[in-house]
């Protein structure tokens, strides 16, 4: 997130770069806008060009790009906003060094001047924002990440370690391999004797099954 938003404010200037770039002088005091985008293809010419049909046209393409980039947190969109802006660069400097022989830059005005600085500058900041930014993740491979893979059931212990519990193969007293507790075993053997002896018989009053004070018949007479 932090480096979506990092990315995205430089990019952000350089498209505020690129776009002032041609209200400023180009070559020889010689406004940006004042080249019209046909010349970058035809070769420069003196005729003068509206705004909407000069180089600013591009420039101003490109910030739409990049405000796009930046809204769908796309990489690929916002780079591609910064090799348009340095490729008209460019070709501008291809078409005015043919037209006046050579590019320079002097320090009585002539040359070069700044407005192609700017358009150079925000064409790289594009480019450095998208290599900043960490684009938009996948929802299905987030989900896939975090979704436990799924396994076989944990196979019953060999014979020589019965006292084992799975996966951690620490000693216990179930073998168990179920996450439910085991069922308990349901006591009851048959009716109660009581219940259907005769209640004159002084057996009939014990329990049969108790251990400790086993049944007894009385004595002959």
């Amino acid at each position: 997130m932090i480096r979506n938003l990092l990315g995205s404010l430089v990019a952000l200037a350089g498209a505020a770069s690129a776009v002032l770039s041609p209200f400023r002088p180009w070559y020889d005091g010689r406004l940006g806008r004042d080249y019209r985008v046909r010349d970058l293809f035809e070769g420069i010419t003196l005729t003068e060009s509206g705004v909407l049909v000069s180089i600013l046209l591009p420039f101003l393409a490109a910030a739409a790009l990049v405000v796009l980039g930046a809204v769908l947190r796309s990489r690929l969109v916002t780079a591609f906003a910064g090799v348009v802006v340095l490729g008209f660069t460019v070709l501008w400097m291809v078409r005015q060094g043919q037209a006046a022989g050579s590019l320079a830059v002097s320090g009585d005005g002539s040359g070069l001047r700044v407005g192609v600085v700017n358009a150079l500058a925000g064409g790289v900041l594009m480019l450095i924002g998208a290599a900043l930014m960490r684009g938009r993740r996948s929802r299905g491979a987030g989900r896939g990440r975090r979704r436990e893979p799924s396994g076989e059931p944990f196979a019953v212990p060999p014979a020589d370690q019965v006292d084992t519990w799975p996966p951690s193969r620490e000693p216990g007293m179930s073998v168990q391999t179920s996450p439910w507790p085991e069922p308990e075993v349901d006591p009851y053997t048959g009716p109660d004797p009581r219940a259907s002896g005769d209640p004159g018989d002084p057996a009939a009053g014990e329990d049969p099954r108790d251990p400790v004070h086993p049944p007894h018949r009385p004595p002959p007479t």
